[in-house]
């Protein structure tokens, strides 16, 4: 007798969100072990490890940092993974972008540690989960990793993530903007979460609090942001994008969208884009794939263009995509195993690229509109 899935959430040990939380990290890291290893990317090297390292001065732990290279890779992983083994370290701290963190979470893995994650940008949803996304040398999705545990602890400066450039703001938001889209697609389906369940009432409630909270307070954010000022509005939408979108993502569900974004991950012009910026995309061809309602298309479009998402295939750098680049991008979506087919209607990559033209073409013409307008 088959027993149905089990309703499962799974979290970070803890989450930290502060201006200036980067000062707290030498104290939590003692609590979680000895000497620490920290992995960051090269603005982090020498903006965020200096300060650290005076820190771990100040409290006498051991700790040194490398820099990691900017793709999560197979090569990569085995390469940090040998460096903290042979330094003997019981702590790895990623810090950085969501590539970084997804190196850093399963660098831990591969090497045995507790690992503490560092966001510098509110881009994805990386920094919660138990997933790590790999990649080619060249940039093109390759597969994921599925981690034993979520990271140890999650520490968020928002002072830092204030002085980013907006477009890493945006683009998480457009990685958020997906959650409750492709969780909503779960509970209808009653398709399986990330963590081998099916979606508690906590994880779509909060899948549903991350889409109404970037809607509510996301352009407020990016003026913000831009301003490298912190307000209330930028706390909520840096949560919303880390928190709320990796504990909805991980436990409520993913579907097309992601499916999507890995399926234009094919086209090389895409490869200058960011993770969110392509999942947005993936979301409004989600739309058309669910046949959502007329309101709703128009909410997610007017959203994207107030924020600065791409609503149009040539904003993500492919001006004029042949049908047989198309029926590609809808061929890797579509692949066995591919989280696309979580959605509650039938899947095929001819659906798929029809729902593609039909994203593209509807965004073009809502510009043509606005720009009649104007």
């Amino acid at each position: 007798m088959r027993l149905p899935l089990p309703r499962t959430a799974i979290f970070p040990g803890r989450y930290l969100q502060a201006p200036d939380a980067t000062d707290l990290l030498p104290d939590l890291a003692a609590g979680l072990g000895g000497k620490t290893m920290a992995f960051a990317g090269g603005t982090a090297m020498r903006e965020i490890i200096p300060r650290l390292e005076r820190g771990f001065a100040r409290t006498g732990a051991a700790f040194q940092a490398e820099q990691a290279n900017a793709e999560c890779t197979d090569h990569e992983i085995d390469r940090l993974a040998s460096r903290v083994r042979d330094a003997g370290c019981e702590v790895v701290m990623a810090i950085g972008g969501g590539k970084a963190l997804d190196t850093g979470k399963a660098v831990a893995y591969a090497a045995g540690t507790r690992v503490i994650i560092v966001p510098t940008i509110a881009s994805t949803d990386a920094p919660c989960s138990a997933v790590a996304v790999v990649y080619t040398e060249e940039g093109m999705f390759k597969r994921y990793i599925s981690l034993p545990r979520n990271p140890d602890l999650v520490v968020v400066d928002t002072a830092v993530i204030a002085r980013a450039p907006v477009r890493f703001l945006i683009a998480g938001m457009g990685d958020a903007l997906s959650t409750w889209i492709e969780a909503d697609a779960c509970r209808q389906a009653c398709a399986p979460n990330l963590a081998g369940g099916v979606s508690t009432l906590a994880a779509y409630a909060l899948a549903r609090l991350c889409y109404d909270t970037i809607l509510e307070f996301g352009v407020a954010a990016c003026v913000a942001c831009r301003e490298k000022i912190v307000t209330p509005a930028f706390e909520r939408v840096v949560e919303a994008n880390t928190l709320l979108s990796g504990l909805g993502f991980e436990s409520a569900g993913l579907s097309s969208a992601h499916s999507v974004h890995n399926g234009l991950t094919v086209l090389p012009e895409t490869h200058a884009y960011y993770h969110g910026e392509k999942v947005a995309f993936g979301s409004l061809t989600a739309l058309f794939l669910a046949d959502r309602s007329r309101a709703l298309i128009d909410e997610v479009y007017a959203f994207c263009e107030s924020a600065g998402l791409p609503t149009t295939l040539s904003q993500l750098g492919v001006s004029s995509p042949t049908d047989d680049e198309l029926r590609k991008v809808a061929s890797v979506a579509c692949v066995e195993g591919e989280t696309i087919y979580n959605e509650p209607s039938a899947i095929t990559p001819e659906r798929v690229f029809h729902c593609l033209r039909m994203a593209d073409a509807y965004g073009r013409e809502r510009l043509r509109s606005i720009s009649k307008s104007v």
